[in-house]
């Protein structure tokens, strides 16, 4: 193969949209190998899965990468409605932690009834507090939507209403406690389904039901459309505040499952702490994929990788031995020079270089 040739083919590699958020994936991963070998341990043992048999989930996938996809689902989940609020209003969603708080809670409340802090029998049907929480997540989303959309408040200020009213509401609910849901089939969502975790499979079908939905319908090109210029989109007979308030819609459903979830494994409601910052997590994942914060074009798929750096990263700094009150100075550090590599200004000036580079190659050979 010629020297021009293998340019080419890099050429091709660098301009893959995702080529930046899977080149900070196996950076992270890298680490770990590094770290591995200098302590005289297997090289490849952070990449190791095994089955293990646990008391209360039987026989399970063991390993840190599965922690990573377990772990880090919350935040992918988040990411799929953060990509499309950014990329149609150009803002970001900061209610989605507190969102997630509300929905657990409410849901917690109706499973175990008003008033009682601990239950292992459900006083309505699972499905239906389920469904309840979801849906009252949506209703927030629709909430925000409503604000940023038809009445023009810019996103941040619109959803720091729920940022700081959310929680407060589901500590109300559940009459300023922690409700705890003892049943084994509430705790199925955060636990376990054969060998996989079950956050991770509800993970994946969100995504791949949004998948579909944006690349078997117009939402996905309307999106972008009224992210790049939403007076073009009207002009051109896109309905732009219908297309954002349904993108804080979504938002809000799916910070809704992402807080069924994260209650689940804990099986209780814990109003204070449930998705306790995991709106920066949503939104970091947003930019670690190579998305604009300021609207247009987006990566679902980078968003979601993104997500999974993130948690990636948390892993890799507690196998190093950094404490929990440590990890977020690391963690940081670390994402800044991500998002910095990923700049516009950086990549600018990364393919300058390259043509300057080309220039003098093609000189050398005339």
């Amino acid at each position: 193969m010629s020297k021009s040739s293998n340019v080419s083919v890099w050429k091709k590699i660098t301009s893959w949209q995702l080529f930046l958020p899977v080149l900070c994936f196996i950076l992270v991963m890298a680490v770990n190998i590094i770290h591995d070998a200098a302590v005289g341990t297997n090289p490849l043992s952070f990449f190791l899965i095994t089955l293990k048999d646990t008391t209360s989930n039987g026989t399970i996938l063991y390993g840190r990468i599965i922690d990573i996809l377990n772990r880090g689902s919350e935040a992918a989940i988040l990411a799929i409605g953060m990509t499309l609020v950014a990329s149609s209003s150009a803002g970001t969603d900061i209610s989605v932690g507190s969102v997630m708080s509300l929905s657990a809670s409410f849901c917690c409340m109706l499973l175990a009834g008003f008033g009682v802090t601990s239950t292992t029998d459900l006083k309505v049907p699972l499905m239906v507090g389920v469904l309840a929480g979801i849906a009252l997540g949506a209703l927030c989303g629709a909430f925000n939507g409503t604000l940023v959309a038809y009445l023009k408040i810019q996103p941040m200020v619109a959803t720091l209403i729920l940022y700081t009213a959310a929680r407060a509401i589901g500590l109300l609910l559940c009459n300023n406690m922690i409700v705890y849901v003892r049943n084994d089939s509430y705790g199925a969502f955060g636990g376990y389904s054969w060998i996989l975790p079950t956050p991770f499979i509800i993970a994946v079908v969100c995504i791949l039901i949004m998948s579909l939905l944006l690349k078997k319908t117009a939402l996905g090109m309307y999106i972008q459309s009224v992210g790049i210029n939403p007076r073009a989109s009207r002009i051109a007979g896109v309905n732009s505040a219908k297309i954002i308030f349904i993108t804080y819609l979504l938002c809000g459903l799916f910070a809704g499952i992402a807080g069924i979830v994260n209650s689940s494994r804990i099986t209780s409601a814990d109003s204070n702490n449930v998705g306790l910052y995991m709106e920066l997590d949503a939104i970091l994942a947003v930019a670690l994929g190579g998305n604009s914060l300021g609207g247009g074009k987006f990566s679902l798929a980078g968003s979601i990788i993104g997500a999974y750096t993130i948690q990636a990263i948390t892993t890799t700094l507690y196998s190093l031995g950094v404490s929990t009150d440590q990890a977020p100075v690391f963690k940081a550090v670390i994402v800044i020079i991500i998002v910095a590599i990923q700049s516009a200004p950086v990549k600018a000036y990364m393919r300058k270089r390259q043509l300057v580079k080309e220039a003098k190659e093609v000189s050398v050979n005339e």
